[in-house]
């Protein structure tokens, strides 16, 4: 990648049940993340984080707007709509904006700032959906969400801070998926989302999926969002997330999609936009997750053994 990498910190922990992906961002950091792609040839420059207050601070159940079931959803906003100014003004820059979580529900705002002027594909590499809306969340946690804020669904058609500008239901494809709800998975079925589990990547193999995955992304669009949950990855490979969901991929197969995605970017200049979430060091072994999650980032920007 000829342009600089400029490393946003979303410390983010409002979407979840459990606290800890606040301090995802140091994580990755402390685990060697500019150092390693600056090995890879990669410019990289750190521009902080956004300022968040803690949720300890805040009422989950006080927000104003109209829905009870989105815990935090006045303080989501908040933050998604600084993210989602900072992706637009690091593209603006000619910079790439690679955002490091934070819960998932930090996706809001990177793709709604990485969409404005352009028709935006997304890749989920992700154990779950994340397509529930406040209507069917079993739980009001809005990481749960993001996908759905994404895409206007239900209340969010109204929310206008929440709705990526240019990104559209065929130009989303799911990698990986294992763990679905029943109002999710009927979402998926009824829509022109491309959707592939773990079952696919058992049957076809990680690259032939992705490559798939990459082409229906990319199809009529102006560039590429990559959003890479670590509970993708078995919790043998990435034992600090906040959900994790047994019989994900392996550390191997994760560095195969994302070097597929390098080459992807590398042939057609798709690439736009990354965020990288659900890093918990509190539930973590010795920085193992996010010393993976570094490791998997530099193969995106094409880190080879050779």
């Amino acid at each position: 990648m000829s342009r600089t990498v400029r490393i946003i910190g979303a410390p983010v922990d409002y979407g979840a049940n459990r606290r800890g992906v606040d301090m995802g961002p140091s994580a990755i950091r402390y685990a060697g993340l500019a150092e390693t792609l600056a090995a890879a040839g990669i410019e990289a420059r750190d521009d902080g984080d956004l300022f968040v207050p803690r949720a300890e601070e805040r009422d989950p159940d006080a927000g104003t707007l109209d829905h009870e079931n989105a815990k935090f959803i006045d303080e989501v906003q908040r933050a998604c709509e600084h993210l989602g100014d900072r992706i637009e003004e690091t593209l603006a820059e000619g910079e790439f904006p690679l955002v490091l979580g934070g819960d998932h529900s930090i996706s809001i705002g990177t793709m709604h700032g990485a969409s404005r002027d352009a028709d935006l594909g997304v890749v989920w590499f992700d154990a779950h959906a994340d397509l529930n809306t406040p209507s069917t969340s079993p739980s009001g946690n809005v990481h749960g969400m993001p996908l759905a804020a994404a895409l206007g669904y239900d209340e969010f058609a109204d929310w206008d801070w929440a709705n990526a500008p240019n990104v559209r239901e065929e130009s989303v494809a799911y990698v990986g998926l294992r763990s679905v709800d029943e109002k999710e998975r009927e979402a998926i079925r009824d829509s022109e989302m491309t959707a592939f589990t773990m079952a696919d990547i058992d049957e076809r193999g990680i690259t032939a999926v992705v490559e798939d995955a990459l082409a229906a992304a990319t199809e009529g669009t102006d560039g590429l969002h990559v959003s890479l949950d670590l509970d993708w990855l078995d919790p043998s490979a990435a034992p600090g997330v906040g959900t994790p969901v047994r019989g994900g991929v392996t550390y191997r197969e994760a560095h195969s999609a994302l070097e597929v995605v390098a080459e992807h970017a590398e042939a057609h200049d798709s690439l736009r936009s990354m965020d990288v979430v659900e890093v918990n060091p509190i539930l973590d072994e010795s920085n193992e997750t996010a010393s993976v999650a570094t490791e998997i980032v530099a193969s995106a920007f094409g880190k080879r053994t050779i």
